[in-house]
């Protein structure tokens, strides 16, 4: 048996079979961050390889109070105003702007996961010449689309049902294809989708 190099012994390992039940639960929240976090990594992809500038926009706060003592640690702060997407950027000399979604549902996209807010700012980069759209993440199915916003403001404005019927996805928007690296190279499918 080999110890450690202070002469302890290892712990035994226990494998853990994950808890289906622990993933149903999971919040809309933290699922649309696991989605975040894969756009934020082929945004860096992106950069290093000169392709194009993305970033995560912060959500502006204001902070109240910060404990010093724990290392500058902010303890209390309150949402500044209402953020509007989650991405925006540059990519041959365009500007983009997106939002990023994710669902558990296999029929249809919640129009309720998109806020007003939102709506009108994406309406007012369309009216200023921009490229704006939402990456949806199916996760029933493991699929990540890209549907421009024109559709999605389309469907919150003028549309007779509550969600994007997943078949809408299918057809007006496009299938990000997995990749390696970066994992969710997204790019291709804006460029098929906006003809750029």
């Amino acid at each position: 048996m080999i110890n450690y190099p202070n002469g302890s012994k290892p712990k035994k390992q226990t494998t853990k079979v994950p808890s289906k039940r622990k993933n149903i639960t999971k919040s809309a929240a933290n699922r649309g961050m696991a989605l975040e976090k894969l756009i934020s990594a082929a945004n860096d992809y992106y950069l290093m390889h000169d392709i194009a500038l993305f970033t995560k926009r912060p959500t502006p706060i204001n902070v109240v109070k910060i404990d010093y003592a724990k290392g500058a640690k902010i303890t209390n702060a309150y949402f500044e105003k209402q953020s509007t997407t989650d991405f925006n950027g540059v990519y041959k000399n365009r500007y983009f702007d997106f939002e990023a979604k994710s669902t558990r549902l296999k029929t249809s996209f919640p129009l309720n996961n998109i806020y007003e807010h939102q709506i009108t700012h994406l309406e007012n980069v369309i009216r200023h010449g921009g490229i704006a759209f939402f990456i949806v993440e199916f996760t029933a199915f493991d699929e990540y689309y890209v549907l421009s916003a024109a559709d999605v403001i389309d469907f919150y404005r003028n549309g007779d049902r509550k969600s994007i019927p997943y078949a809408s996805f299918k057809e007006k928007g496009v299938l990000v294809r997995l990749g390696l690296n970066p994992v969710l190279d997204y790019l291709p499918a804006v460029i098929k989708l906006f003809n750029l």
